[in-house]
């Protein structure tokens, strides 16, 4: 590969590493995760570049990460890809770690679960976009960044599902659309319209899109339907192309909204805006609806991570309600 006489090989080593990343269209934040694991693994070797360093290296150091510092097995796992990703695609060496370091251990917690009325309290001492926002969470099981990354083409009001593009596991799956949040939802779109048109006047780029798909429809960043359904309060300029656009909102907002929220509503539980999720799943199960059910609106690749959440009545031939309009329902019954 060239570019203005020079190759890949002869930029700087984590250069080569962005334009991998890049070619493959992962996130911009998978971008940054990645090319700082690269730069601990190089620093944690005394510098010494990984062309020096072999397999046993590399063992070593995912050992001590878990062994001296004690990371998540998620936070191993991704070290790992990113280390992987260096040697095969960057360096060209075909390496395999399978077995060979000792890996971190996967504490055995069980989630923390909110009651309906539990999450119903949260939820209504949040307001606007923040409300919104948490709705979803609960009502059609997301998770935070799959929420705020939501782009208004993503809801089919017609099938009342949401599409969930490049979940966990970069795959894509359907959720359900409350019922009860298709007027706010409509609102919200109205309000992203507006903020576009502003946005165009002004000159702005409109929303990113990945390599490819910018390139396939290159008139879509402009477009409503491509939009975030959740657009950040500011421009930006983006840090890949230079241009102004309007990113999501930031993840780390929603976190210190529902965290104040869950301490204005008295309750004790060490909750997150990933209980919301736990709780959809949980719901849902309490409800009867089949576990195979939950999994997919989940979006979990395994189903023992879908079991953890409670024991399972099978019951079939019923259609999926979210537990948002449950708690409404029982409302207007009150």
């Amino acid at each position: 590969m060239t570019m203005g006489g020079m190759t890949m090989k002869d930029k700087p080593l984590l250069d080569q590493v962005r334009e991998v990343l890049r070619v493959q269209h992962y996130s911009y934040r998978t971008e940054q995760a990645y090319v700082q694991w690269i730069k601990r693994f190089i620093l944690y070797h005394d510098k010494t570049h990984p062309t020096n360093l072999d397999i046993v290296d590399i063992r070593d150091y995912l050992s001590w990460l878990a062994v001296k510092r004690n990371v998540a097995v998620s936070t191993q796992n991704q070290a790992r890809a990113a280390i992987m990703l260096l040697y095969r695609e960057v360096l060209g060496e075909e390496i395999s770690l399978d077995g060979e370091f000792t890996p971190a251990t996967k504490p055995k917690r069980i989630p923390t679960v909110l009651s309906g009325k539990e999450a119903k309290l949260v939820i209504s001492h949040l307001q606007g976009e923040k409300w919104l926002m948490a709705s979803l969470l609960y009502g059609a099981g997301l998770r935070l960044m799959e929420c705020i990354r939501l782009r208004v083409k993503d809801l089919d009001f017609q099938m009342h599902q949401i599409i969930v593009r490049d979940g966990k596991g970069s795959k894509d799956r359907s959720t359900i659309l409350p019922d009860t949040l298709v007027r706010p939802l409509k609102r919200q779109i109205r309000y992203v319209n507006s903020t576009l048109r502003k946005d165009i006047e002004k000159g702005y780029a409109g929303a990113s899109l990945p390599n490819a798909l910018a390139k396939k429809y290159p008139n879509a960043p402009t477009e409503l339907s491509w939009q975030y359904l959740f657009p950040s309060k500011r421009s930006s300029t983006d840090p890949r192309t230079g241009k102004i656009r309007r990113h999501h909102v930031s993840d780390s907002s929603l976190q210190r909204a529902v965290k104040q929220a869950v301490e204005d509503a008295g309750i004790k539980k060490t909750a997150s805006c990933h209980t919301f999720r736990h709780s959809f799943a949980t719901h849902l199960l309490e409800d009867g609806y089949d576990i195979r059910t939950v999994q997919d609106l989940l979006g979990h690749q395994d189903l023992r991570t879908t079991m953890i959440y409670t024991h399972i009545i099978q019951q079939s031939g019923r259609t999926v309600r979210s537990p948002l309009d449950r708690i409404a329902s029982e409302e207007t019954a009150a």
